[in-house]
């Protein structure tokens, strides 16, 4: 039997309200599908299952808030059966104590003379029902032949108890978001030591490059500017790797890949910053499709929890605010967090003049207790020098940090 716990989708989340299942006791799930959804402080997130196997039984029932590592249900492995139920007695033997109902539905009493059989009489299709909505259909009262439990009576017990349900207000998402953030902020304030580097970097040589690749194509395949940023980033992570990663129980635990965490403001107020997955491995094209994505996504409330769950570093962009630095504060457990400001004309010695040329300033914000700066500006040196080099970066696979290898080679 296997476990499917509640993941946590992010370092401020300790609880979720389970808000829908996609999939019923019964029904075999695969590895990456989507079998929940889940209520969070920031948005409503589809869940992952990881394991292959078949749906047992419900343990959460949609409307519970429950703390993050609560079990939500229970699989059958590939190739495991179900327990078979017990015998039923004979309507002589005395009737055992009833168990506890599930808190989706009450049980009814029941007369200590009610025999078991009677008990017991539940039509195929209610049973089946019963199943689906995870309640015990022996606490149903039936109203079928000989006290029968009926379809009917499965379907009205529950329209009923819904009703009895007290209306909770809605909540205030922004008001819990911000609450969210703030808790997350000051615990990234309290507990890391915090060290900030800037560098300006000259983006001639990448804009051209990206006008002339634009040129003549429809906006849906163009490239941003942010997205050549975000696979520098993963390139510059291959040369300092004590950036990519998490702070637990005391120690840094290096990533294999870059899992770039893109903070996105969404419209209401506030902001997430979920995964996009190994950057460094994928070429440009399919970065600006999984970005565009990804904002769509994150602003529509329909993310993944494998995309919250598992950044290993975030990259905030405020350029198209108009803000020329930004200084990040770091989203535990990650180490690392890099900003990149407006794109603007300002001076720059070039061949021993000095030019105006446009320019943005990179901004990293690193743990003491993994990195100095001493790393810190090896990576935003590396950062400064791929951004010279559009093509090049362009044609870049960067192995996974700490798996040694050359980068190289042609996507």
């Amino acid at each position: 039997m296997i476990e499917f716990r509640l993941p946590s989708l992010g370092a401020e989340m300790d609880e979720g309200t389970l808000l829908k299942w996609h999939v019923k006791p019964g029904d075999a799930v695969k590895r990456g599908q989507v079998v929940a959804v889940v209520d969070t402080s920031k948005a409503a997130v589809d869940v992952e299952i990881w394991q292959d196997g078949v749906m047992a039984e419900w343990r959460v029932q949609p409307g519970e808030k429950v703390p993050v590592g609560t079990v939500l249900a229970t699989l059958l492995a590939p190739g495991e059966v179900a327990a078979p139920a017990a015998a039923t007695a004979p309507a002589a033997v005395p009737q055992s104590v009833p168990a506890a109902p599930p808190p989706a539905l009450p049980r009814v009493p029941e007369s200590e003379t009610t025999p078991v059989a009677a008990r017991l009489a539940v039509s195929p299709s209610a049973r089946r029902r019963a199943r689906e909505l995870g309640i015990d259909p022996d606490g149903v009262r039936g109203t079928g032949p000989h006290g029968s439990v009926t379809l009917a009576d499965i379907e009205a017990a529950v329209a009923a108890h819904s009703a009895a349900l007290p209306v909770a207000a809605a909540p205030d998402r922004q008001a819990e978001m911000r609450k969210a953030i703030a808790v997350t902020m000051s615990r990234s304030k309290r507990e890391i030591p915090h060290y900030y580097l800037s560098e300006p970097i000259p983006m001639a040589r990448a804009l051209a490059w990206l006008l002339q690749r634009n040129e003549g194509l429809p906006i849906t395949e163009r490239i941003l500017p942010a997205v050549l940023q975000l696979k520098a980033v993963a390139a510059a992570l291959q040369r300092v790797p004590q950036l990519n990663g998490f702070y637990r129980d005391g120690a840094f635990q290096l990533s294999p890949a870059v899992h770039a965490g893109v903070a996105i403001s969404l419209r209401g107020g506030g902001l997430v910053a979920p995964a996009i997955h190994d950057v460094g491995a994928k070429p440009l094209e399919q970065l600006m499709r999984e970005l565009a994505d990804l904002v769509r996504r994150a602003r529509a409330g329909s993310l993944r929890s494998s995309e919250m769950s598992d950044p290993t570093i975030t990259i905030t962009n405020l350029g198209d605010q108009g803000v020329e630095t930004v200084f990040g504060v770091i989203y535990p457990p990650q180490v690392a967090l890099v900003g990149f400001g407006r794109v603007a004309p300002g001076p720059w010695v070039q061949e021993g003049a000095v030019r105006a040329l446009p320019l943005v300033t990179a901004t990293l914000a690193a743990d003491h207790r993994v990195s100095d700066g001493h790393q810190g500006a090896l990576f935003l040196a590396e950062l400064r020098d791929l951004l010279q080099q559009p093509q090049a970066l362009a044609e870049r696979v960067t192995p996974a940090p700490g798996q040694g290898g050359q980068a190289g080679g042609a996507t």
